[in-house]
């Protein structure tokens, strides 16, 4: 089936109390990868890129393999752009055929980070795309933001939204992108406090090493899309790290891959069945 837009399939997991799993795809081995394992388990799924993805693959590359895969599933499959950094990028994708956009203005004052969302809200609903942004500081890991520093506001929330337009919201309740250090905690009160103001799908970035619990708990508070990335590049590197070890004389690049490929796979497939419900 044809690229869909994230819009409806959002709207249905927020009415249902489901997510859809979102993947960050940096080549073809992990893109094949999420989409079987998407088709595997029959649910939805988002592939994504960075700004930073794009440069390293070519946005017209991107497109038309994640197309091609599309094409080819049994499942909905979306594109969307991740963290993208300025309106020149976000306009690029959409001419390029991304079914989906998130704008990243959170590092801004909250009035630039409303006018920066307003923007590409204007340009990627007359393309009919929806558009994802953040509020809130979701670093890295090793930032080590504690108490409630950089934390989404509630009221804030229903009024940056209320300003943007935008489709979907990725607050701040404590999560981190990359590996975690020490105790996860994630604010859910805070999160349950957001989803009630601003009535629409709420994200979750940085999602990889949170226990299933929490996650699970996160989706029962108004999270329809949650984020992986780390937990992928982990699985594919030490595999792939393994195979060339005990295969020193190996020249053939699908042989070194498929290994990396299928535990990428694998991890993709617990991660989508844990977040859309899914009974294995």
């Amino acid at each position: 089936m044809a690229l869909i837009t994230t819009k409806h399939l959002l709207a249905d997991a927020y009415r249902n109390r489901y997510a859809v799993a979102a993947f960050a795809v940096h080549n073809l081995e992990l893109m094949k990868a999420v989409v079987e394992a998407a088709e595997e388990s029959g649910a939805p799924v988002i592939l994504q890129t960075t700004p930073a993805t794009i440069r390293y693959a070519g946005l017209g590359t991107i497109v038309a393999m994640v197309r091609a895969a599309a094409e080819g599933a049994k499942v909905p499959v979306a594109l969307h752009l991740d963290h993208g950094d300025t309106f020149e990028t976000v306009v690029r994708c959409l001419r390029a055929g991304y079914t989906s956009v998130m704008v990243d203005g959170s590092r801004l004052p909250f009035a630039e980070n409303a006018a920066f969302a307003a923007k590409v809200t204007e340009a990627a609903h007359a393309v009919g795309v929806p558009v994802e942004a953040e509020l809130g500081t979701i670093g890295g890991a090793e930032e080590d933001v504690s108490g409630e520093e950089g934390l989404t506001d509630p009221g804030a929330a229903e009024e940056f939204v209320r300003r943007t337009g935008i489709d979907f919201l990725a607050p701040a309740f404590g999560t981190a992108h990359g590996v975690y250090k020490g105790e996860i905690r994630l604010d859910l009160s805070r999160l349950e406090s957001i989803s009630r103001r601003v009535g629409i799908p709420l994200v979750m970035h940085g999602a990889s090493g949170v226990p299933e619990e929490l996650l699970r708990r996160a989706i029962a508070r108004g999270v329809s899309k949650v984020n992986f990335s780390t937990e992928l590049k982990q699985a594919f590197a030490k595999h792939l790290r393994t195979y060339l070890a005990d295969h020193p004389g190996e020249i053939d690049p699908r042989r070194m891959l498929l290994p990396a490929r299928e535990a990428v796979k694998q991890v993709a497939k617990r991660k989508i069945e844990l977040v859309s419900g899914v009974v294995p």
